[in-house]
Order: structure tokens, then C-alpha cells, then sequence
């Protein structure tokens, strides 16, 4: 056995859809977004076009805080804390010149999962500065936190914890301090209730207690920020808060007393304006005296609002960015003359489709926005946990939207690469499948080119998806899912063309329909004819005549909106709405949830597998592409679901493996061309090929000259095996060689071809997350030596950085097909990784 190395490979793309919390993402003052994508953390720079930069993993749970600490003067690094489902407050040290991080600690103190943090810098008169934090979690409790780099031993300690009152959960926090002098701090606190819970603390002692309560809202409020009103000594602070009742309260902050908070804030008598609604609410802190009063109510939203943030433009004008669950982000502004808050910009959709799902297209609201660090960016998450961006022009005037990041938002359960390697296919638990390439052509600046995108989401399903094949030099797939049947779809002009000028490929669009759309509850994409759309025809009566026929967006719209996308990557919008691409068939005759697929290389055949517990739904079923029809009768070995089946490079072999712990290798009977072809028959079965189930299989390149042939096997005993044979005249394959790992082996894949020296590459995942490279090579056999056979050694196994490991299982592993580029660099090829954690990864190995 070769020594274990370790390499560190370069991330070409690293996908993954953002947890829709509101408290889950912050935009650091150096420019990084974080946010939590499943039980990881993403590092991201807005201005960066090559998409996330860093995938953290150390959370065992949905991450749903993130925040970054202010950063000390001298420090050339950032802190960010974190926290989630697994009620653990971790820290990161993160450098902002890549947007990379390192893991610092953990800290302890909930016993629930963690909401919400809030963080601040103080600096007391003839006192240090001093870093505090506050953490809210699902225990009532909310916690106050200090760090000191300067004790490496404890940087973090914990001040003092607070248990809410009425027993409320804090979903949103904030924390500023009450005056220039920083002699007093406030933290406001809101969460599953109706009002707004204001404590105050001294500077030096840090020692917070309830000050007052304000009312108002009218249910849970979801998002807290403060600001001041302006940059001149002695300004009041204002709060919003934004709530699920549709509005937006701002509150004012004024030391001093009430009348002088009164005649600072609208000029008026004390008698008129101290109405019901608008009680003063008198606190302290430090010794000064401070009292809040109701300011403004903020109307405009449809629905829930998620979060309210405050940003300041370099003429120091305040301005409010608001995210609602209507599709829409309102950048409010105060009216110089009146006073009045006014919407100054609206960004994002009109609600026109009311109770819509992801199945028409829906983004199905935003549940966060941030500013960037000047105020000229803004981004939100929607529902697919995909981001968007707006950047503001000053020359117009107006918000011009720019490309930003997608992912999935579950596991990544299956990967196709297309067969010339233009772009790659992942299904997932999501239940959308998407198309990732590289940005080559049209519109690429130096810092673009190159840069990996998701391009088009050719299905969104209502079931979830489990596995994906391309089908041959053809650009359509074949995708099974957990509702018994397979479907099928193809290319769309559009899309064709719109890859085309992205990624510099040619593709033949003569035949393929022009876009596809989805009937309002339907389930499969119809192929639509951008010409039906000329006004001379009939049109439909009524709107409800329009969704009944499946048109219910406008073709034009389609064809439009995808023409607009040839010089650069699609927006989400039309991601999620017009690069659907047409269903073409249904294939029946699986009794259960589909299991496995693959297709031949050739693209005229698939074979697919679904769940089963008894002999008679474990069986494989063959079906030809050219009238669509099943070959029978389907192939019978297994006794339990088979988990994967694969063809050989030359389409001679279907290997199959499955939970019943077999491995069973099927020989094609004749060639396709040949008259009564019957497609395959049992060659060889393995009934005990591994003493626990078999996860994954994959077919190594055809070795020599003598047709040798090899295979891997991985399974939950922690064992990779290879087996070899398949000779013209000798089609038994034998055990030549295994790999023993420390726990299940859960994804294999051979490079598609040798390396220059003759030698096998293959790719190995573990249920650990763990990704390593395995170089092998097969002993000369002797002629005329029938026991033994040849030997599959180790010559070197390379473990990939644990930094690039998935937190989780390895769903999956797929090699690039070398592409023109490749032709010219024969060391490093790309390998995609599927995660159970819902990532999606690209890595560029030195093999």
C-alpha cells in the first residue's frame, strides 16, 4: 500500500443555496458576505464574479446567525461568530483580501438552538475598547458575550445571561450605543411577540436591565436595527423594527426629557402629540437619562416583513432597505420637506401571482437584504435560496440588477456531466434540477472569464429528485424521482442559444422546440412556440382560459428575457421561470420510488432501478431511445433496491450493485444495429461481493490491448474492491486488490482515461465527507496462469485538504470528460462532488 499524502486542490466552483433565516447572512465593512447554507458557512464577495469563495464546516446543525464582529484598529483579520440548530456560538478568523477563514472555537452556553446575534465595539471614557456580542436561542435566553483577543486562552466570556419575559423566543437583536460619550448601551429584543423589549447598560459595567417595552406591532416582529439620525455630536438614535404584520415602526431615542424628544422630533406642542399610540417611554443608562417615542409607520408591503437595515449615503441621507415575503425590497427614504417616509425605490416583482409556488415560478418572497459596506449594493435571498443583487447608478439614478449566486438548498442526490463536458446537470432534494458551465463567451471581462454559473434549471418538480443521466451527444437528460416514473426532456432553442454565446458551444437547435413553460399544478414542462404569441391570433378569453392552456406566461416574454441573457448568466427570475426545458417522454414501469439510472454512452439506452424490498421490484429495466419502449424481459439478480448501475465506456457491460450486498455484471447480447438486439443478459453475479451493502460502482477505462477489464466496488464495510477480467475469452472478474478506509465508502468514480504513464485514476468519497484521489495500476498476468489473475496495486493515494472535506456524506463523484481546453493540459482534470449537506463542488486535481 502506497503512502497517504495529502494535496490541496484549487475550487473552480462551489455551489450552495443560502438557509432562509433572516438573521443568517452579514456583510462584513471589508466587503465578505457570510451566510449559513445548510450546516456550513459561505464566504462570498459580491464583487468577486467567481461565486462563493469558502465553504466552513464545523456546525453539526442548520446554521441561522451569522455576524461579523467589528474590527479593531491593527487587526488584519475579522472575526465572525456563528450559530444554529446545534445551540453551539463558534468562532472564525477570516481574511478579507480572499475571503478564506480558519476555525477558532467553540462556545457553550444554550441549550436551544441559536437564533440571533448582535455585536458591537465600545469604548468607554479613559477605558479600553472592549468587543461584545449577544446571542438569542429558542431557551428564552438571551446572552451577552465579551472578546478579548488578547487572552488567547479565553477570548470569549460570558457577562451575563437574560431571560426574556413571558417566556418570548428572540428572533432578532440590536445593539448600538446611547450617545457620543458610548457612557450607555442599548440592545433592543424582539422575537415571537408583539412588542419590543429595550434594555440598557452601562459602558463600564456592561450590566443590562429591562428599561421599557414598546407596543405597537400587531404580531411577530422579525428584524431590529439602529442608527443615528445623523453624524453631528448630540443626534438621537432611531430603531426600526419590522414585523410580520406588514409594517415598519421607526423609533426615536433622545437623551434628555420628553418634551425636548418631542420638539426634536416634529416641532409640535407636547399636549397634541402625546396621544395613546404615541407614549413616551422614559430609561437610563450609565446616569443619563434617556426616552423613546414612536416616530413613523412605514406602509408599502404586501406581506411579512423579514428584515429592515439602515444605510447612509456619503451626503449622510438615511436610507432604509426592507425585505418582505411580496417578492419585493423597498428602499425607503425621509422627504426632505414633509418629513414623510416615502418608498425612494422598489426592487424585486410585483405580487401578481398570489399564493403562487416554486412550480410556477414563484420566488416565494425575500427573507433577507443587506447594504453593502458604501451603501451602493444591495443583495436578498428568495425562497431558492438563491441570491440577487442591485447596484446602484449614479449617472441614471436607478438600481441596475447584476448577476450574483444560486445552490441548492438540499442534498445534491445525482450529477451528469454533458458528453463533451460543456456543462453539468445536478438533481437534488430540492427538487429542482439545475445546469452549471463555464462563462467563456459573450460579455466576459478578464475577471469573469472562466468563472462556473448556474445557467439554466431545466425541471422543477414536485417530487424530490434523486438521480440524472445525460443521454449521449444529445443535449437532453433523463431524470427519477420518488414518483415511480422517469421523465425526459430536451433542450429548448432558447436555452440552446443562450449557452451557446455564455460558453462558446455549438449546438444543433434545427428541431428542438423554441422554450418551455409549466401549467399552473402541473408537473411536467410543455414545449411552447415563441411564434403562437403573434397578435393576429386567437388569444385567450379570459386569464383562466390562459392557465388552463399552460400559457400563462408570455411566450415572448421567454424568448425575450433569455436574448437579454447573452452577455452574461442568467438573473434568478429567469433562472426560476424561463429555462425550463421541455418534458419529451415519460417512462413507466417501476412499482416504486426511483432508486438508479445512468445511461450508455451512446445515449440509446437507459437502465433504471427503483426501491424494493422483495425480488420482483428488483429488477433493472432497460428502455431503448428511439420509440421510447421498454426492453424485456427486465434484468433479475438482485433481491433489494440497487443503488447504482453503470455501463462500461464501450457500452459491452451494465454492472449493477445494491443493498443486498451482490455486484452482478450483464453483457450486452448484440449490437444495437443487429436485427432481434435483445439488449442484455446476466455475465457474472457476485452474490457475496461485500459483506455489507454496495453504495457505488464505477468502470475503469479499458487497460490494454487484451480488452482487460476493471471495476470498483464501494460499500458500507469501509472497503474499496476491484475486480478484474471481461476478456474476450475469459468474461470472469476476480478480486484483484481493495482499499481499507476508516468508515462506509459512499461514492466512486474512475478518470475517464489513463494517465500518459498508463496508469487508473480514481475518485473516493466517504460518509465522513472525506475526498481522495487514488492512483492505480494493474500487474502484467501471466499467460497461462488461470488461478490469481492480475493485481490492481495502489501506487499513490492522495487525501484532499480536510478544509475541502463535506461536512456530511459524499453523495456522488463525477470526472469531467476532457474538454479542448483539457487537450492541452494533460495534468489537471475537474472533478464535481455531490453533498449531502446540499453543496455541490467542482474541484481541479493534478492527477
Amino acid at each position: 500500500m502506497a503512502d497517504t499524502e495529502t494535496i490541496r486542490v484549487e475550487s473552480s466552483y462551489l455551489a450552495a443555496g443560502a438557509n432562509r433565516y433572516s438573521a443568517a447572512s452579514d456583510w462584513s465593512a471589508e466587503g465578505v458576505v457570510a451566510f449559513g447554507s445548510d450546516a456550513n458557512v459561505c464566504l462570498w464577495n459580491p464583487q468577486n464574479p467567481r461565486g462563493i469563495s469558502s465553504i466552513l464546516s464545523q456546525h453539526t446543525g442548520h446554521v441561522k446567525a451569522v455576524k461579523f464582529l467589528p474590527r479593531l484598529e491593527g487587526d488584519d483579520r475579522t472575526i465572525l461568530i456563528t450559530g444554529g440548530d446545534d445551540k453551539v456560538v463558534r468562532a472564525w478568523s477570516v481574511n478579507p483580501q480572499d475571503a478564506t477563514a480558519s476555525y477558532l472555537q467553540a462556545v457553550e452556553g444554550h441549550t436551544e438552538p441559536i437564533n440571533c446575534i448582535a455585536s458591537l465595539q465600545v469604548t468607554p471614557a479613559g477605558a479600553p475598547t472592549k468587543r461584545i456580542f449577544v446571542t438569542g436561542a429558542a431557551d428564552a435566553t438571551v446572552k451577552i458575550w465579551a472578546h478579548d483577543s488578547a487572552a488567547p486562552e479565553e477570548p470569549f466570556k460570558l457577562l451575563q445571561s437574560i431571560k426574556t419575559t413571558k417566556r418570548f423566543i428572540p428572533l432578532a437583536l440590536a445593539l448600538s450605543p446611547l450617545d457620543d460619550e458610548a457612557n450607555g448601551v442599548v440592545l433592543a429584543v424582539v422575537g415571537t411577540t408583539n412588542v419590543v423589549q429595550i434594555f440598557t447598560a452601562g459602558a463600564s459595567d456592561l450590566e443590562f436591565t429591562l428599561q421599557a417595552t414598546l407596543p405597537g406591532h400587531e404580531n411577530w416582529v422579525r428584524s431590529l436595527d439602529f442608527i443615528k439620525e445623523k453624524t453631528e455630536t448630540g443626534s438621537d438614535l432611531l430603531l426600526a423594527s419590522a414585523s410580520q404584520d406588514k409594517y415598519i415602526r421607526l423609533w426615536r431615542i433622545h437623551q434628555g426629557t420628553a418634551l425636548s424628544a418631542l420638539n426634536n422630533a416634529t416641532g409640535l406642542d407636547l399636549s397634541v402629540s402625546l396621544t395613546p399610540g404615541n407614549k413616551i417611554h422614559k430609561i437610563s443608562a450609565g446616569g443619563t437619562k434617556y426616552c423613546i417615542m414612536f416616530e413613523a409607520l412605514l406602509l408599502g408591503h404586501e406581506d411579512w416583513i423579514y428584515t429592515a437595515r439602515w444605510s447612509r449615503t456619503a451626503d449622510g441621507k438615511l436610507l432604509l432597505l426592507s425585505a418582505s415575503a411580496d417578492n419585493s425590497l423597498s428602499i425607503w427614504e425621509s422627504d426632505p420637506e414633509s418629513g414623510i417616509w416615502i418608498t425612494g425605490a422598489r426592487l424585486g416583482e410585483v405580487s401578481r401571482e398570489k399564493g403562487a409556488t416554486t412550480a410556477t415560478g414563484s420566488i416565494g418572497g425575500f427573507w433577507t437584504g443587506l447594504w453593502s459596506p458604501a451603501g451602493t449594493t444591495v443583495i436578498t435571498l428568495g425562497r431558492t435560496g438563491s441570491w440577487r443583487r442591485w447596484d446602484y447608478n449614479p449617472s441614471d439614478d436607478a438600481w441596475q440588477q447584476h448577476h450574483a449566486i444560486s445552490g441548492h438548498t438540499r442534498a445534491v442526490t445525482g450529477l451528469s456531466w454533458s458528453q463533451d463536458g460543456t456543462y453539468l446537470l445536478s438533481t437534488s432534494s430540492d427538487q429542482t434540477t439545475r445546469l452549471h458551465a463555464q462563462w467563456t463567451g459573450q460579455g466576459t471581462d478578464p475577471v469573469s472569464l472562466g468563472s462556473w454559473h448556474e445557467m439554466s434549471r431545466p425541471q422543477i418538480h414536485g417530487y424530490d429528485l434523486n438521480c440524472i443521466a445525460t443521454l449521449g451527444p444529445t443535449p437532453s437528460f433523463v431524470s427519477g424521482a420518488d414518483e415511480k416514473l422517469m421523465r425526459v426532456f430536451t433542450e429548448p432553442r432558447a436555452v440552446a442559444k443562450m449557452l451557446s454565446c455564455l460558453t462558446n458551444s455549438k449546438v444543433d437547435i434545427s428541431s428542438a422546440p423554441d422554450a418551455a413553460n409549466m401549467p399552473v399544478l402541473g408537473l411536467s414542462n410543455k414545449a411552447i412556440d415563441t411564434t403562437t404569441s403573434d397578435p393576429t391570433q386567437e388569444q385567450p378569453q379570459n386569464q383562466h382560459e390562459e392557465e388552463e392552456g399552460g400559457l400563462s406566461q408570455s411566450n415572448l416574454t421567454i424568448s425575450a428575457a433569455l436574448e437579454a441573457t447573452t452577455t452574461h448568466p442568467p438573473y434568478e427570475e429567469n433562472l426560476s421561470r424561463h429555462t425550463l426545458w421541455p418534458e419529451v417522454e415519460k417512462l413507466y414501469g417501476h412499482g416504486y420510488e426511483i432508486s438508479a439510472l445512468c445511461s450508455s454512452h451512446d445515449g440509446k439506452i437507459i437502465a433504471s432501478a427503483c426501491k424494493a424490498s422483495s425480488v420482483n421490484h428488483a429488477v433493472i429495466r432497460l428502455f431503448e431511445t428511439e420509440r421510447w419502449t421498454e426492453l424485456r424481459p427486465p434484468l433479475q439478480a438482485h433481491t433489494l433496491t440497487v443503488a447504482r448501475v453503470r455501463f462500461s465506456g464501450d457500452d459491452e457491460f451494465l454492472l449493477s450493485v445494491g443493498r443486498d450486498r451482490q455486484w452482478v455484471v450483464w453483457g450486452r447480447t448484440s449490437a444495437p444495429e443487429k436485427e432481434g438486439w435483445g439488449g442484455y443478459e446476466l455475465v457474472q453475479q457476485m452474490q457475496k461481493g461485500h459483506s455489507r451493502m454496495i453504495l457505488d460502482c464505477a468502470w475503469a477505462p479499458v487497460t490494454d490491448k487484451r480488452r482487460r477489464r476493471v471495476f470498483a466496488t464501494a460499500g458500507r464495510d469501509k472497503l474499496v474492491k476491484f475486480w478484474v477480467g471481461g476478456r474476450v475469452e475469459k468474461k470472469e472478474f476476480g478480486l484483484a486488490g481493495e482499499i481499507k478506509e476508516e468508515g462506509p465508502v459512499t461514492a466512486v468514480d474512475f478518470l475517464p482515461e489513463l494517465t500518459q504513464d498508463g496508469k487508473m485514476v480514481l475518485a473516493v468519497g466517504t460518509e465522513a465527507g472525506k475526498v481522495m484521489v487514488v492512483t492505480l495500476g494493474v500487474t502484467e498476468e501471466e499467460e497461462e496462469e488461470e488461478e490469481g489473475g492480475s493485481k490492481v496495486e495502489v501506487v499513490k493515494k492522495a487525501v484532499l485538504d480536510r478544509g475541502l472535506w463535506l461536512p456530511g456524506t459524499v453523495v456522488q463523484l463525477a470526472w469531467r470528460p476532457k474538454t479542448a481546453e483539457q487537450q492541452r493540459d494533460e495534468k489537471k482534470r475537474e472533478l464535481a462532488v455531490a453533498g449531502e449537506d446540499g453543496s455541490l463542488r467542482i474541484y481541479e486535481v493534478e492527477v
